[in-house]
């Protein structure tokens, strides 16, 4: 039997809620044992945590690896690389890739790069209607038997909602998870900033945080006429909390996400007009990311993500509002979502609870949790180590990320992968 013993360590279980001192015993890639006293077996492979921390690895929905079509902009090689780098053991991706993934053969051909290419688990989304246009829905049995784990149009909102909720309707029917972005998209069209005073002082298109919750409403309505099962890719506003708590309450299968950009920066940091802040949804006010980071402790909001969206420099060196929205996060998600941890915000278990146990209990999978017979997808870090970012060092082959220059705190010493250390020198 293949075995590693990491001992030494502090053990971050998001089902128990606990930090505890201990050691966890890798057997076949799977978790054989964990706990204050593991047994030596004999033959195992020692490894000294030297104190640090370890977690269930990230499993990071709504990553976008640019292949088919821009792989200029990031591959499943660089991706991968960036992920492991990153504790992220599980990127779910994307389909807004060029063309969409909206047939049973893009996704094929993307399973089988992913596979070939990426040392981290890859499991892809495909589009919710062809084309990601919102006139036709695809093939979702199909795409289902081919791989998909969810539906999404990423950004594009169905706007005629009978499309959507004939999608629903049809995806409630096979059981299938339909992500969807809430916007009201009339209002957020050629929005590059949150509405406001600040918005005004700096001359930026501007979008009202009620866009989010109209379409949060919208939504609602149509989760409650066809019973799917859904998730809200970004919540970001404190308008929009209220419903969406009223909805679980009422029973509705929802969740809901959100971004790592959201819950570390806001408006005022587009101050010097850095497209690198540029974002979709835009930054929101003070108030806005406050709210997020409660709603996240009480678990109204379940899961953070990186919303990683490479964009070379071409597309990033433009006027603000003309310039593309999105940025890097894979090797970012973990050091900035520890900023939640030392400003005293959200403790190890919760942060891993949204970061790994949730995500992977929304998509029905085994990740997330420290317990014996899951996985052995792992991330063994240092919470306390500080840096300064330096966006040329990241693996991503895109190196847009609003954190250039930033002091973080957080080191990943080694990611492990079905028992396969991926990432450290170990």
């Amino acid at each position: 039997m293949n075995t590693t013993l990491i001992q030494n360590v502090r053990l971050i279980d998001p089902e128990a809620g606990t930090v505890t001192s201990g050691s966890l015993l890798i057997a076949d890639g799977r978790i054989a044992a964990v706990g204050a006293e593991v047994a030596v077996p004999d033959g195992a492979r020692l490894i000294d945590g030297r104190s640090v921390c370890l977690a269930p690895g990230i499993v990071d929905i709504g990553v976008k690896v640019c292949e088919p079509g821009e792989r200029h902009k990031e591959s499943f090689r660089s991706a991968g690389l960036a992920a492991a780098a990153g504790g992220v053991t599980t990127m779910v991706t994307r389909p807004d890739t060029t063309p969409a993934i909206d047939s049973p053969e893009t996704l094929e051909f993307v399973t089988r790069r992913a596979n070939e290419a990426s040392p981290v688990r890859v499991l892809p989304m495909a589009a919710l209607t062809k084309g990601r246009e919102g006139r036709e829905m695809t093939e979702i049995g199909f795409l289902l038997d081919a791989g998909a784990v969810a539906f999404t149009d990423c950004d594009h909102v169905v706007r005629n909602t009978k499309v959507f909720s004939r999608a629903l309707t049809y995806a409630r029917s096979l059981g299938a998870l339909v992500i969807a972005h809430p916007q009201d998209p009339g209002l957020s069209e050629g929005a590059a900033a949150t509405s406001g005073k600040f918005a005004s002082l700096r001359g930026l298109p501007a979008v009202s945080s009620m866009a989010e919750r109209m379409g949060l409403d919208r939504d609602i309505a149509l989760l409650e006429m066809t019973g799917a099962r859904y998730h809200a890719d970004q919540i970001t506003t404190a308008r929009a909390l209220p419903a969406l708590a009223r909805a679980k309450a009422n029973g509705l299968d929802i969740t809901a996400g959100t971004s790592i950009h959201h819950l570390t920066l806001n408006e005022l940091d587009l101050a010097d007009y850095r497209t690198f802040f540029k974002v979709k949804p835009p930054l929101r006010a003070e108030d806005d990311r406050l709210a997020v980071i409660e709603a996240l402790r009480d678990g109204v909001i379940d899961i953070i993500c990186s919303m990683h969206t490479p964009q070379d420099e071409e597309s990033k060196r433009l006027p603000f509002e003309e310039a593309a929205s999105g940025a890097v996060g894979l090797e970012t998600l973990l050091p900035a979502a520890l900023r939640l941890y030392h400003s005293g915000d959200l403790t190890l278990p919760q942060l891993f609870r949204a970061l790994a146990m949730n995500p992977a209990k929304r998509l029905g999978l085994p990740q997330g949790r420290l317990s014996v017979g899951a996985p052995a997808d792992l991330v063994l870090f240092d919470p306390d180590v500080p840096f300064v970012l330096d966006r040329f060092a990241l693996r991503s082959k895109s190196k847009n990320t609003p954190f250039d220059g930033a002091r973080l705190q957080g080191k990943v010493r080694a990611t492990f992968v079905n028992g396969t250390c991926v990432f450290g020198d170990l």
